[in-house]
This record gives C-alpha cells, structure tokens and sequence, in this order.
C-alpha cells in the first residue's frame, strides 16, 4: 500500500506522485510519450497497452495527448496504486484500466492494441550499485539488461495488432540492436531507434 503522501513532480503538462518504493520519472522520457501520441491515431486498434507502467506517466501523457483507452501493467503494486492516484488527477480515470501482476499472465496472447509502450529495467545487474536511490526492481534488467525488456517483446508480440507499433525504453543503442537482432523470425521488425538524454527508445512495427 502507498503512503497517504508522496512527491509530486511536473511531467510535461501532468501532476504526477510517485515515491521511494518506484522509479522516479525522468522528465527526458516525455519523448517517448509523444512518439506514441503521433503514432496512435494512425493505429489499427484504439486501445494504448503501457508495460512496466511505473507510475504510469509515459502512458498517460501518451493518451492525454492522443485520447485513448489505456491498459497499464506493473507488477509492484505499489507503482498501480500511484498510477491509479495520478490516473484520477489527470482526469483519465475513466479511460485508464490497472493491471498488477505478471505481465504475461495478466496480458493475454491475442488481446489486442494498437500501441504498446514499455519502460523495463535496463541497467545491467553489475551496475545497479551505482543507482543506490532506485529501486532495485525499476533498474535490474539482469546480466546484460534485457532480460524483462525481452519479456515486454514476447508480451507485445503477442499483443500489438498488425500494423502497430511498439515503443520500448532501452539504455542504449546497443541493447536496441541486439533487442532488434533477436526479434527477427518474429512478427516485430526494428524500424527506428531514437536517442533522449538518459536512453533510447526503439520502434518495432508488426508487419500488417
């Protein structure tokens, strides 16, 4: 459960509360909200799925600019607590559904979106020490730090309708090429990779 308070901080034009036990949002990753903005209206399908959901700001704005329903998916719950609070204070609340567990296990193969955004953990399980004010479970993406964003693909993968997109935060420009490499024989292809501050974030478009 979430304390009655947390911090609250400006995201783009969002109000949004998080604290100690998620990531802190990172104001850069706005451009991957607005990415998906200009790609949603263009999708095939109208709903906005968001993996790794955090406090759920990336998504939110993505829809707060797009005006689409939205799945969010953490499995900290106190990260679907906050995303409900901040959910209700952008006045969403009604086209955003919280989901808190596994995410293959609480998105099922053939529900579909049109977009699919995801934040996992990137930093490699080596170097987390050097990010003692995160949280452990936001940072640790394992021995070479794709280990839950493979799990954001295999999920969009079966998720993503044909002709949709998904954007997926990385650290790196490697990590997105080898992400990109393993995704071939996949019905995801790599088509872009933009560089923000702090990170990358990778488009994989489904073949229609």
């Amino acid at each position: 459960m979430t304390r009655d308070t947390g911090e609250r901080m400006t995201f783009s034009h969002l109000t949004i509360e998080y604290d100690d036990r998620v990531l802190r949002p990172r104001p850069w990753t706005a451009m991957q909200s607005t990415w998906a903005a200009e790609l949603i209206p263009a999708s095939p399908v109208g709903r906005v799925l968001e993996l790794c959901a955090g406090a759920g700001h990336i998504g939110l704005l993505a829809v707060s600019l797009a005006s689409r329903p939205l799945v969010c998916v953490d499995l900290n719950p106190v990260a679907c607590v906050l995303t409900r609070r901040n959910a209700v204070r952008a006045g969403l609340e009604g086209d955003v559904e919280v989901r808190c567990g596994d995410l293959a296990a609480v998105v099922p193969p053939g529900e579909e979106f049109g977009v699919v955004i995801a934040d996992p953990p990137w930093v490699l399980a080596a170097d987390t020490g050097r990010f003692p004010e995160d949280p452990l479970l936001a940072i640790d993406g394992g021995e070479d730090g794709l280990s839950v964003a493979r799990e954001c693909l295999r999920v969009a993968a079966g998720s993503v309708a044909p002709g949709g997109h998904v954007l997926i935060q990385l650290g790196t420009q490697e990590q997105a090429s080898q992400l990109g490499a393993e995704a071939i024989g996949t019905p995801l292809g790599l088509v872009e990779v933009r560089d923000g501050e702090r990170g990358v974030v990778a488009r994989f478009d489904r073949v229609p």
